[in-house]
Protein backbone atom coordinates (compact mmCIF):
# COMPACT_ATOMS: atom_id res chain seq x y z
CA UNK A 1 0.00 0.00 0.00
CA UNK A 2 1.38 3.25 -1.09
CA UNK A 3 1.70 5.87 1.85
CA UNK A 4 -1.15 8.88 1.51
CA UNK A 5 1.11 12.25 1.29
CA UNK A 6 -0.10 15.04 2.91
CA UNK A 7 -0.61 18.23 0.11
CA UNK A 8 0.89 21.10 0.05
CA UNK A 9 -0.86 23.69 1.50
CA UNK A 10 -1.13 25.72 -2.15
CA UNK A 11 -2.14 22.33 -3.40
CA UNK A 12 -4.91 22.29 -0.58
CA UNK A 13 -5.66 26.03 -1.58
CA UNK A 14 -6.69 24.63 -5.27
CA UNK A 15 -8.24 21.59 -4.31
CA UNK A 16 -10.90 23.48 -1.78
CA UNK A 17 -11.16 25.96 -4.77
CA UNK A 18 -11.93 23.08 -6.92
CA UNK A 19 -14.68 21.61 -4.25
CA UNK A 20 -16.12 24.42 -3.69
CA UNK A 21 -16.68 25.80 -6.56
CA UNK A 22 -18.18 22.65 -7.94
CA UNK A 23 -21.00 22.65 -5.09
CA UNK A 24 -21.72 26.07 -6.18
CA UNK A 25 -21.90 25.06 -9.71
CA UNK A 26 -24.89 22.53 -8.28
CA UNK A 27 -26.18 25.50 -5.80
CA UNK A 28 -25.22 24.01 -2.47
CA UNK A 29 -26.14 26.36 0.15
CA UNK A 30 -24.43 27.51 3.12
CA UNK A 31 -21.01 26.46 2.60
CA UNK A 32 -18.57 26.56 5.02
CA UNK A 33 -14.52 25.95 5.61
CA UNK A 34 -12.94 25.21 8.36
CA UNK A 35 -9.36 24.81 9.25
CA UNK A 36 -8.10 22.85 11.90
CA UNK A 37 -3.99 22.77 11.01
CA UNK A 38 -1.97 20.85 13.42
CA UNK A 39 -5.34 20.93 15.66
CA UNK A 40 -6.36 17.72 14.21
CA UNK A 41 -4.76 14.66 13.25
CA UNK A 42 -7.46 13.48 10.82
CA UNK A 43 -7.46 16.28 8.44
CA UNK A 44 -6.64 19.78 7.51
CA UNK A 45 -10.07 20.82 6.70
CA UNK A 46 -13.81 20.55 6.81
CA UNK A 47 -15.98 21.84 3.52
CA UNK A 48 -19.59 21.41 4.49
CA UNK A 49 -22.42 22.17 2.67
CA UNK A 50 -26.49 22.05 2.44
CA UNK A 51 -28.57 20.32 -0.26
CA UNK A 52 -32.57 20.98 0.16
CA UNK A 53 -33.32 17.21 -0.64
CA UNK A 54 -31.93 13.76 -1.10
CA UNK A 55 -31.66 14.11 -4.46
CA UNK A 56 -30.18 17.88 -4.28
CA UNK A 57 -27.16 15.61 -2.20
CA UNK A 58 -26.82 13.08 -4.35
CA UNK A 59 -26.07 15.91 -7.67
CA UNK A 60 -23.64 17.57 -4.93
CA UNK A 61 -21.68 14.58 -4.54
CA UNK A 62 -22.25 13.56 -7.97
CA UNK A 63 -20.66 16.40 -9.41
CA UNK A 64 -18.02 16.70 -6.64
CA UNK A 65 -16.25 13.47 -7.17
CA UNK A 66 -16.50 13.90 -10.98
CA UNK A 67 -14.38 17.21 -10.26
CA UNK A 68 -12.38 15.35 -7.75
CA UNK A 69 -11.36 12.61 -10.33
CA UNK A 70 -11.16 14.74 -12.97
CA UNK A 71 -8.48 16.93 -11.32
CA UNK A 72 -6.62 13.71 -9.94
CA UNK A 73 -7.54 14.54 -6.23
CA UNK A 74 -7.37 10.79 -4.53
CA UNK A 75 -10.06 10.17 -2.15
CA UNK A 76 -10.23 7.72 0.46
CA UNK A 77 -14.17 6.74 0.75
CA UNK A 78 -16.97 6.11 -1.64
CA UNK A 79 -19.67 5.12 -0.10
CA UNK A 80 -22.98 4.06 -2.17
CA UNK A 81 -25.67 6.72 -2.48
CA UNK A 82 -27.95 6.33 0.98
CA UNK A 83 -30.50 8.59 1.44
CA UNK A 84 -30.50 9.97 5.31
CA UNK A 85 -29.32 13.68 5.20
CA UNK A 86 -25.84 13.03 5.34
CA UNK A 87 -23.14 12.49 2.93
CA UNK A 88 -19.03 12.28 3.68
CA UNK A 89 -15.76 12.28 0.98
CA UNK A 90 -12.96 11.77 2.22
CA UNK A 91 -10.09 14.00 0.11
CA UNK A 92 -7.23 12.64 2.60
CA UNK A 93 -6.16 16.84 3.36
CA UNK A 94 -9.75 17.23 3.78
CA UNK A 95 -13.33 15.75 4.17
CA UNK A 96 -16.54 17.58 2.44
CA UNK A 97 -19.85 17.05 4.96
CA UNK A 98 -23.06 17.31 2.26
CA UNK A 99 -25.90 17.67 5.05
CA UNK A 100 -29.81 18.31 4.60
CA UNK A 101 -31.30 21.37 6.60
CA UNK A 102 -32.50 19.06 9.35
CA UNK A 103 -29.33 17.19 9.87
CA UNK A 104 -26.64 19.68 9.76
CA UNK A 105 -28.64 21.54 12.42
CA UNK A 106 -28.66 18.23 14.49
CA UNK A 107 -24.97 17.39 14.15
CA UNK A 108 -23.90 21.21 14.29
CA UNK A 109 -20.32 20.68 13.17
CA UNK A 110 -19.29 23.96 13.15
CA UNK A 111 -20.29 23.77 16.82
CA UNK A 112 -18.76 20.63 17.79
CA UNK A 113 -15.25 22.26 16.26
CA UNK A 114 -14.95 25.89 17.49
CA UNK A 115 -11.38 25.81 17.98
CA UNK A 116 -11.33 25.52 14.03
CA UNK A 117 -10.48 29.24 12.26
CA UNK A 118 -13.47 29.65 9.41
CA UNK A 119 -11.79 30.36 6.17
CA UNK A 120 -14.41 32.62 4.33
CA UNK A 121 -15.46 31.87 0.41
CA UNK A 122 -13.84 35.33 -0.53
CA UNK A 123 -10.27 34.57 0.83
CA UNK A 124 -9.97 31.88 -1.47
CA UNK A 125 -11.31 33.90 -4.18
CA UNK A 126 -14.40 32.13 -4.84
CA UNK A 127 -17.68 34.40 -5.54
Amino acid sequence: MTPVVPASKAELIQNLKLSCNSLLDKKAEDLKLLYFGDKSPLTDCFVIATGTSDPHLKALRNNLEKTLKENSVETLSRERFKPGGWLILDAIDFVIHLFSREQRENYALEHLWKDAEEISLQELEIE
